[in-house]
């Protein structure tokens, strides 16, 4: 199966869904972990001033990126798996985007995961990026086949 036979993955196999939602589980991954040391645990569902790149955190926002990178990391192996990813993304960040339109700048109680609208833009292009995951065509090499 080389690049020029149709298949969009990597030598390994891998299908562009699958490097997408690996990629995107490792940097959301990264990004809790490094969030941590930025954050401590102090506040941890408080509104906070603290941001990693424009994008505002506390440890509950910390742990949330972290559940959504670990997912990711586990998911990625099979196309199935990576769609799957895909669907969770798409769902759970387009409800962080509504939820950060009413949120976004406001104290707490409302904004628990201390979120700005840097953060917004973010999740509604991880919202889009996970229905990429989900929905993309996949060309099988071996058969030159389009497969959902």
């Amino acid at each position: 199966m080389s690049a020029t036979s149709g298949n969009t993955g990597a030598d390994r196999g891998m299908t562009w869904p699958q490097m997408l939602a690996l990629a995107i589980g490792a940097i959301y991954t990264l990004i809790g972990v490094i969030g941590f040391f930025i954050t401590g645990f102090d506040d941890f569902a408080a509104h906070t001033d603290e941001t990693l790149l424009g994008f505002s955190i506390n440890p509950l926002h910390n742990i949330v990126h972290i559940v959504i990178g670990v997912a990711g990391l586990a998911l990625f192996r099979t196309l199935r798996g990576a769609r799957t990813y895909g669907w969770l993304l798409a769902i759970g960040y387009g409800a962080a985007f509504i939820y950060g339109l009413f949120a976004a700048g406001e104290e707490e109680p409302l904004n628990f995961l201390s979120i700005n609208w840097a953060d917004n833009w973010l999740h509604l292009v991880s919202a889009l990026a996970g229905l990429a995951i989900a929905l993309g065509p996949v060309r099988n090499a071996v058969e030159g086949r389009t497969r959902a």
